[in-house]
C-alpha cells in the first residue's frame, strides 16, 4: 500500500539537540515523535467525540425518551 506523507519539522534548544544526538543509536527519534503525535490525535479526537456525544444526551429530552426506549426494549425481547 503506496502511503502519502508529508515533512513536520519544529525546534528545540540545543542543548535538547545535543540529548538527542547523544542518543540517537538507541532511539529512532522520527518514529518516536510520529508514534508521540499519532497517539496525541487519537486522545484529542476521543476527547472531541466525548464531548460531541455528552452535548448530545444534554439535548436529548430524557422524560420522554423514556417510553421509547421501554417501546424499543420490548420490541427487541418480543423479536426472539
Amino acid at each position: 500500500m503506496y502511503r502519502l506523507s508529508e515533512v513536520v519539522s519544529f525546534k528545540v534548544k540545543r542543548e535538547i539537540k545535543k540529548k538527542m544526538e547523544a542518543y540517537k543509536d538507541r532511539i529512532n527519534w522520527s518514529e518516536e515523535l510520529r508514534r508521540f503525535v499519532e497517539e496525541k490525535i487519537k486522545e484529542l479526537e476521543a476527547r472531541d467525540n466525548i464531548a460531541r456525544i455528552i452535548e448530545i444526551l444534554r439535548k436529548t429530552p430524557w422524560r420522554s425518551e423514556k417510553r421509547t426506549i421501554v417501546r424499543y426494549l420490548r420490541e427487541d425481547r418480543d423479536s426472539r
